[in-house]
């Protein structure tokens, strides 16, 4: 038996040439809904997969084996119910709400843009008729949806990582880590006008009796530069009786 443990959904990166070459398997959704299964390939080959958990094969996969030969996965048809709206009762519209209750009960769904596919159910098919839809017996591929966290999928790619460059936008950054700390903003100082200048006269030093403080004013007349040192010292400080000045 070969060892299956790689997959290559769709056959990502694979030249078509390469496709065309690999030899086929064709299984059912309930085994290619399982991540460890046995088949036999086109050539006969037995195979044992073993994938990660939780992986969906789908049909267009590549499964590669343990000595590097690689087997194309094809949709094996299957007993189906096909789902579409009454042209004559309904509309289109009938289908999205058909998806929602069969949702509600938890039924896998092949979703398609003018029809649904789901295994057979006469139960779900009533009910469904009782809506107005149209339900057919139908041996097909079924490929439902795997879920928005399902390890398999549909592999459509979607990398959202777009390069703005392409649709012509200017070149704008989506960094959005803007901070929200929520801090008030200090209101801003209101605007100031033209300084005015304010004359200050100091009130004159008054010696009374007891004062008892000497007036020598001790300031070195060469740190003022062009301060003429031969300037009086008269402060305008009036002497009166016991201020103990030589008059």
């Amino acid at each position: 038996m070969l060892t299956v443990n790689k997959l290559l959904p769709q056959g990502q990166g694979l030249a078509p040439v390469l496709l065309k070459r690999a030899a086929t398997v064709e299984l059912d959704w309930d085994v290619r809904q399982k991540s460890r299964f046995d088949a036999t390939d086109s050539t006969g080959r037995a195979l044992g997969i073993f994938l990660p958990r939780g992986t969906l094969v789908r049909g267009g996969d590549v499964l590669v084996a343990e000595d590097g030969s690689m087997v194309r996965v094809l949709a094996a048809p299957q007993p189906v119910l096909v789902i579409t709206p009454c042209s004559e009762h309904g509309s289109p519209f009938d289908l999205v709400r058909a998806a929602y209750h069969l949702g509600n009960r938890h039924v896998q769904i092949e979703l398609k843009p003018d029809h649904l596919k789901i295994e057979p159910d006469h139960v779900l098919a009533d009910m469904l008729r009782a809506m107005h839809l149209i339900v057919n017996d139908a041996q097909a591929a079924f490929e439902p949806e795997g879920g928005a966290y399902a390890a398999g999928g549909h592999a459509h790619g979607h990398g959202h990582a777009h390069d703005h460059g392409d649709h012509g936008h200017h070149n704008h950054s989506h960094d959005h880590a803007h901070s929200h700390d929520h801090v008030p903003k200090a209101s801003a100082a209101p605007a100031r006008g033209k300084p005015i200048g304010i004359a200050v006269t100091a009130a004159p030093h008054v010696h009374g009796p007891g004062c008892n403080h000497g007036h020598d004013h001790g300031h070195d007349h060469n740190a003022h530069g062009d301060h003429p040192q031969d300037h009086k010292h008269d402060h305008g400080h009036k002497h009166g009786p016991g201020c103990g000045h030589a008059h």
